[in-house]
C-alpha cells in the first residue's frame, strides 16, 4: 500500500544540499513547514507535525533528523493519530547541558516506546550526540539502531546528495 512521506527537518530546516532536500524534490516527498526554525518551541513544533500528519493518508512515514527525532517522540506520547513508521536520523541530545538555548522545551528526551516502527540512524562522529546515547534512545523507542560509520552529523556538511543508503532503509521500513 502506497505511503505519504513526510520529511521532518531539524533547528534551522535542511538547506539545499542536506540530504532531506535532495529527497523532497527528487522523490516529490512533503515537508513539515514550521513556522519557526531557528527558534523553535516545541509545542508549536508538535502541533503543526500533528496537523500535517491529520491532513496526510492514514500511511504516513515520517523522516526526521535531528531536533525532529525529538520532536516525533514528544508527539507519539500525545497525538492520537496512526502512522506507519519513521526513519529517525542523527537524533540530537537534547538533554545535553550544551544544547542550543534557543531551543525552548524539548528536554527531557522522551524514552517511552513508540507505537510504530521505527529506525534510529546514527553516526560515530556526531557532534551532538553520542553513539551510545543513540542507542539509549534506539533501545528505549524500540527502534533498529543502524550505525552508519563517521558520517558526522548525517547533514549537509556530509554532503551525501540522495544517500541511497538512507534511502533503502526508508523503503525497508515502509515494506514492514
Amino acid at each position: 500500500m502506497p505511503s505519504t512521506i513526510l520529511i521532518v527537518t531539524g533547528l534551522g530546516n535542511s538547506g539545499p544540499e542536506h540530504w532531506q532536500t535532495h529527497w523532497e524534490q527528487h522523490y516529490g516527498y512533503r515537508r513539515v513547514e514550521q513556522h519557526n526554525w531557528d527558534e523553535p518551541v516545541r509545542a508549536d513544533w508538535v502541533q503543526t507535525l500533528d496537523a500535517a500528519v491529520a491532513t496526510a493518508d492514514p500511511h504516513v512515514v515520517l523522516v526526521a533528523h535531528s531536533l525532529a527525532c525529538a520532536t516525533i517522540a514528544h508527539w507519539a506520547a500525545t497525538t492520537q493519530h496512526r502512522i506507519a513508521g519513521a526513519l529517525l536520523v542523527a537524533p540530537a541530545d537534547v538533554d545535553r547541558p550544551d544544547f542550543p538555548l534557543e531551543v525552548t522545551g524539548f528536554r527531557p528526551m522522551p524514552l517511552a516506546p513508540l507505537p510504530f516502527p521505527s529506525i534510529v540512524v546514527a553516526s560515530t562522529s556526531d557532534e551532538y550526540v553520542t553513539l551510545a546515547r543513540a542507542q539509549q534512545f534506539a533501545e528505549a523507542w524500540g527502534s533498529r539502531l543502524v550505525n552508519v560509520g563517521a558520517l558526522g552529523h548525517i547533514n549537509s556538511e556530509t554532503n551525501l546528495g540522495l544517500w541511497p543508503e538512507g534511502h533503502a532503509l526508508l523503503m525497508e521500513l515502509m515494506a514492514r
